[in-house]
């Protein structure tokens, strides 16, 4: 097939492979070789297009024949590293499991060993799923190999493809020709990736593949790796042997332009349509937490490790008041988050209006001892605070929880308190009081991940939606403007604490408490029935 490989080569972003090139040139009967194996052999797996030839798109045909088609003098592959950073949906994994198959039945390597790796051993699956797949698709290719579903791997004659864990440890004694390592930003550090570099030593043409999102800003590996692609394909550190294909937005684009969705997603209209994009990003207007995520993954666009939260013009739109003889008639739950030492310690309850609304309120407590000393170091006036009834000083340098559980059984005495949420870490004692001597009921409700990030949407959507009323609580609109997220890469989002000035302990508590009055709400509604056989009369 023939290909005008100087336009091809000229997608690249940012990167002229011709610059730094003396010693190499460029074979376009390899790199034609490598596409028509790929396009000519394999088809996809799965999605809308599962059973169709790999049909290679132009960024994609790039990619294939800059890495194939540059070669040395001696006829060895000119890249022995390459980045492909690149947004999530874009076709990565199909293309470098088209890669890890070419590679593994093409290459003419004695011995090769190919390996996928990742965060974990279900990460690191995937490109490997995709390339057992397309073998099985093919009889000719799949009569060629053997392949071992119980260690996830192909073998070819003395060569194998195989799918390693995270555990850099056992890895040192690995003589690797192919590695390719999935979701770079995942790393917990550069220890695996050293490993996996410094095995291919010994190969006349190792190729080490990293393919990632963005990472937050912070230090990473990742961010070294990008930050030294850049630097080649920005002709600032010259390395003939770095291929960096780098897809994204930089951090003064406007993430809602759609020229910019384009520029990072070469794949748009194929992989990943527009519509989805559209929808993702009117999310993303609307909910203040996933913005970040958006931009991140949909775009590459890199981001804070954390996020502010809660805009604070609808935080003060929600400030209505609704009166204690009113909510003494409905039911509550509540949140406690404890402290040992400096934190403020918070009890919040929430109680259901009946018509999507929900009130929340919230009690604080500081210690005395060095109470000025944390109003210069928080710069927040605890003591106008005190004097207006807001927080209360409890005696010494600690909290003095027999404060926190009084005013826990003096509401639970005017008010229809049913549950408290407590992590139940660092709060035994006053737990095991509460319910064994005060007969409250008190749920272990742990502040990781599972559990925070619904929490964390449910009280940004009564937010958002103008559905919460919290009465306009001056200590509780101090939390909320500086109150950060963070996420997951799976999207999930929990309250920043690790920021020691930002003191949100109310916020956190109040969180709790909607989440439980959300779910106590949801139980209520379950049928008559439910749990029982059905009953005639």
């Amino acid at each position: 097939m023939t290909r005008d490989w100087t336009a091809l080569l000229a997608m690249i972003p940012g990167y002229d492979p011709e610059r730094g090139a003396a010693g190499f040139r460029f074979d376009p009967d390899l790199a034609g070789r490598a596409c028509d194996f790929i396009e000519g052999q394999l088809r996809l797996i799965e999605g809308k297009h599962a059973g169709q030839r790999f049909d290679l798109l132009d960024w994609q045909r790039a990619f294939i024949g800059c890495l194939f088609g540059w070669v040395d003098e001696a006829g060895a592959r000119r890249y022995r590293e390459a980045l492909l950073y690149i947004p999530r949906k874009n076709g990565k994994s199909p293309l470098c499991a088209a890669i890890l198959d070419y590679v593994l039945l093409c290459d003419g390597e004695a011995g090769a060993q190919c390996y996928c790796a990742a965060v974990d051993r279900d990460q690191a699956g995937i490109v490997f799923r995709h390339a057992r797949g397309m073998i099985e698709r093919n009889r000719w290719l799949k009569s060629k190999v053997t392949i071992y579903e119980t260690n996830r791997s192909i073998r070819f004659g003395d060569s194998f493809a195989r799918v390693i864990s995270a555990d850099a440890a056992s890895k040192h004694g690995y003589n690797s020709h192919l590695v390719i390592v999935d979701e770079l930003h995942a790393q917990p550090s550069r220890e695996l990736v050293d490993v996996l570099i410094t095995s291919t030593s010994t190969r006349r043409q190792p190729l080490v593949l990293f393919l990632t999102t963005a990472d937050y800003d912070r230090p990473s590996i990742c961010n070294e790796r990008h930050e030294y692609a850049c630097k080649v394909r920005d002709g600032l550190v010259d390395d003939p042997r770095f291929l960096p294909m780098i897809y994204e937005a930089e951090r003064d684009d406007d993430w809602q332009d759609e020229a910019v969705w384009r520029k990072s997603n070469p794949s748009l209209g194929v992989t990943k349509t527009v519509e989805y994009m559209r929808r993702e990003c009117e999310r993303a207007k609307n909910e203040p937490s996933y913005q970040a995520t958006f931009r991140r993954l949909e775009l590459n666009q890199q981001t804070d490790v954390a996020t502010v939260w809660l805009p604070m013009d609808k935080w003060d739109a929600c400030g209505e008041s609704v009166p204690d003889a009113d909510l003494e008639q409905l039911p509550c739950w509540g949140g406690l988050d404890l402290s040992s030492t400096g934190d403020l310690t918070a009890l919040a309850f929430a109680w259901p209006l009946g018509d999507g609304r929900v009130a929340v309120r919230a009690w604080h407590w500081i210690p005395a001892e060095g109470a000025r000393e944390r109003e210069k170091t928080d710069r927040v006036p605890y003591k106008v605070w005190g004097d207006a009834g807001l927080v209360e000083a409890t005696p010494g340098n600690v909290i003095d929880y027999a404060h926190v559980r009084a005013k826990v059984n003096e509401i639970a005495k005017r008010f229809q308190v049913k549950a408290i949420g407590a992590d139940p870490w660092n709060a035994t004692q006053i737990i095991i009081e509460l319910k064994e001597q005060d007969g409250l009921t008190v749920e272990p409700f742990r502040q990781g991940w599972q559990s925070m990030s619904p929490a964390c949407k449910e009280l940004e959507r009564l937010v958002l939606s103008g559905k919460l009323c919290h009465g306009g609580s001056a200590i509780l609109r101090w939390q909320v403007g500086h109150a950060i997220v963070k996420s997951d890469p799976a999207g999930n989002i929990k309250l920043d604490k690790t920021i020691p000035r930002n003191r949100i302990d109310g916020l956190v508590a109040v969180t709790i408490a909607v989440k439980m009055a959300a779910d106590g709400q949801a139980a209520n509604k379950r049928g008559v029935y439910e749990g029982r056989e059905l009953r005639f009369i």
